[in-house]
């Protein structure tokens, strides 16, 4: 069996051993099964200021309206399907559960049209279930909304919206009914999952747990996960993940990449970016064509007519750009400085880097998204 204090006392001992620069282990890596479940949920937001669905448009939301209504007591006259409800809007919801949650407890909702209403501001979401993905109903949602987005309208026509009024959060919207079962109590180990696999860092994770705790304690099963014994009783568990989730690691360091947004021209370029030795030239071809009618007048009394004559003018110019050489292991610092000599901007260095990842000068992997 585990003893706490021991425990306590070894972690200091080796917190001071390692250096500032390591990660906590709760910070790179997750304990297996303890995590959040999504919640969804279908219904209405009322108190609308005329800026509800338009139901003639959106027949579901008016047959939402009708079977809440006779939930109560309230059966709506037959010939009513072209009522228009503008204070209304259908609307889905969506919560995270976090893990460990107990009934009574209240988590964040967020609230969005799915129908045409055209803002929800101001507006109460009536009680809803939000439902898990086997079905079970395990928060039930109601409150008032809070939107960050507004829209405006004016009768010429004119229209301004700033941000998203079609969708809005209410905190604490969500009171639980049902905890999610979790098998952090059940057997005598515990898996850690590492947010980024990497054998170097599980690796480490082994070795100081190890260190800590005693050999076979820990065992790596792969680079991304992690096996560790765990004490059976559940007060001793939690304080001993509680030492274990504030071990220093120092992790291994990434594989080396440049991301590329073709979309926006975002470069990202890790910091192990290297470049094997290459020469690299960029220019630019513009080509401008210029067009310039000439009017053609007829002489006197010939009877001719006035005629456009066209001309155009094709001119072709080259810009001249430097070639700048990189050597053997050329770091990232040395890449950017060497880009910003020659003044590419950000289409031309995608070039650039895309060259040189075909010659295989680029040291790192090349993702384009």
């Amino acid at each position: 069996m585990f003893n706490v204090r021991q425990l306590i006392a070894a972690t200091l001992l080796l917190s001071c051993a390692f250096a500032a620069q390591a990660e906590r282990l709760k910070d790179i890596a997750s304990i297996s099964g303890v995590r959040s479940n999504q919640l969804i949920g279908y219904g209405l937001v009322v108190g609308l200021n005329g800026t509800g669905d338009q139901t003639t448009q959106t027949p579901f939301t008016l047959q939402t309206f009708n079977n809440m209504l006779s939930q109560f007591g309230i059966k709506v006259p037959a010939g009513s399907g072209n009522v228009q409800l503008k204070n209304v809007a259908a609307v889905s919801v969506h919560a995270d559960l976090p893990p460990f949650a107990k009934p009574g407890q209240v988590v964040d909702i967020t609230v969005s049209s799915i129908g045409n209403s055209k803002s929800l501001r101001g507006g109460s979401l009536l009680m809803t279930p939000l439902k898990g993905i086997d079905g079970n109903v395990y928060a039930i949602a109601q409150g008032n909304l809070v939107v960050g987005g507004f829209d405006a309208e004016g009768r010429d026509g004119s229209k301004i919206t700033v941000n998203v009024p079609s969708a809005g959060r209410i905190p604490g919207g969500a009171s639980v009914e049902r905890a999610v079962p979790s098998g952090f109590n059940q057997g005598n180990t515990l898996t850690l999952n590492l947010n980024r696999p990497d054998f170097t860092t599980a690796k480490r994770i082994v070795d100081k747990v190890n260190d800590l705790l005693g050999p076979g304690v820990a065992q790596a099963l792969d680079g991304g996960s992690v096996r560790v014994s765990a004490p059976m009783d559940p007060s001793q568990r939690v304080d001993y993940l509680s030492i274990l989730e504030n071990l220093e690691i120092d992790p291994g360091q990434a594989v080396a990449k440049v991301i590329i947004n073709s979309r926006t021209g975002t470069i990202v370029i890790g910091q192990n970016v290297k470049v094997s030795p290459a020469a690299v030239t960029h220019g630019s071809l513009t080509v401008t064509i210029t067009e310039d009618p000439i009017v053609s007048q007829p002489g006197p009394l010939s009877n001719g007519q006035t005629a456009v004559v066209p001309r155009s003018r094709v001119n072709a110019e080259q810009e001249a750009k430097p070639m700048f050489k990189f050597g053997p292991g050329t770091t990232l610092d040395e890449i950017v400085r060497a880009v910003n000599q020659v003044g590419a901007a950000p289409g031309d260095l995608m070039a650039i880097l895309e060259a040189l990842k075909q010659a295989g000068a680029l040291q790192a992997d090349l993702i384009v998204i």
